[in-house]
Parts: C-alpha cells; sequence; structure tokens
C-alpha cells in the first residue's frame, strides 16, 4: 500500500486559480501538464489524478473546454460523457474489485473551469469513518504512488476500459 504525503493546499489553489486550464494543456499535449492516459478519444480524455487519496482515481473530462454541465452540454453530449463514466467504473470495480465507485463534478468558476468528473474507486473494508469525503479529501495527504506503478495502473485500468 502506498503512503499519504502531505498535500500542499495554498500551492494547489494558487496552480488552478491562476494558471492555465490543466485540462487545456494536457490535450494541447504540453509536457508540463502531462499526466497518466487511460483512454482518449476525439470528444474524452480520461487520466489518472496527479493528486490521488485513493488507487485508481481518475478524472474524465471532454476535450473540448467546457465549463457549466447544464449550459455547456447537449443532453446527448451529456449522456455521451456519462456513459464513459459509467464505463471507467466499471473498469475500476474490476481492477480494483472496488466496494463502491465514487463520482463528482468539482471545480468553480473560481478555479478548475473546464467540466471534469473524478472517478475514485473505494476499497474493500475502508472504516465507515474514513469513507465518503474523508477519502477523498486530499487535505488529509495524497498517496505517493510511483511514477511505473501510475504508468501500469492506468494501463491496465486501459485495459479494462477497452474490454467494455
Amino acid at each position: 500500500m502506498n503512503e499519504r504525503q502531505p498535500f500542499d493546499l495554498d500551492a494547489y489553489v494558487q496552480r488552478m486559480t491562476t494558471g492555465p486550464c490543466f485540462i487545456c494543456e494536457l490535450v494541447r499535449g504540453n509536457p508540463d501538464f502531462a499526466h497518466h492516459v487511460i483512454h482518449e478519444d476525439d470528444e474524452t480524455i480520461i487520466f489518472l489524478s496527479k493528486y490521488p487519496t485513493l488507487r485508481g482515481y481518475a478524472l474524465v473530462c471532454p476535450k473540448a473546454h467546457r465549463e457549466d454541465l447544464a449550459e455547456d452540454l447537449t443532453p446527448a453530449e451529456y449522456l455521451a460523457l456519462q456513459a464513459k463514466v459509467h464505463r471507467l467504473a466499471r473498469a475500476l470495480k474490476r481492477v480494483f474489485d472496488a466496494e463502491r465507485i465514487y463520482v463528482l463534478s468539482l471545480g468553480s468558476q473560481q478555479g478548475n473551469r473546464h467540466l471534469h468528473f473524478h472517478v475514485a474507486p473505494l476499497p474493500k473494508g475502508v472504516p465507515l469513518a474514513q469513507q465518503q469525503f474523508q477519502a477523498l479529501m486530499a487535505e488529509n495527504g495524497t498517496l505517493h504512488i510511483p511514477e511505473n506503478e501510475m504508468q501500469a495502473m492506468a494501463l491496465e485500468i486501459g485495459a479494462a476500459f477497452a474490454a467494455g
């Protein structure tokens, strides 16, 4: 199991409120914003979180810069995006034998404006007091997962995602 490391919330808030859109930069191929990609197609990119609180924690994003779920996506675009969230959830269940899959849409007009869904597998056996928000809060520290493990994890999840 990976150990938790302290998370610099102040530096994170500074980056997300003053820096460029990290998802758009990732899509453009900017190496400063590289992530471990699980799946990519013409409309969507799915990648592992750089600040995971659970193994397999991933983000599902439209590639086009969209900010408002209710106003920037057509019903068909929303359903297509949610189909990928669901497919990723099924892949994460298989890879991690998860008790539950958490799905959240976070961000705001103040920071991390690009629409994205957080999808995170909760391992079986985690005590209730350490589940839900507690399991997702970077303030409680993030997992230190070496790059080679992150790459292997992205490949394994990607293969499970591709298998349906």
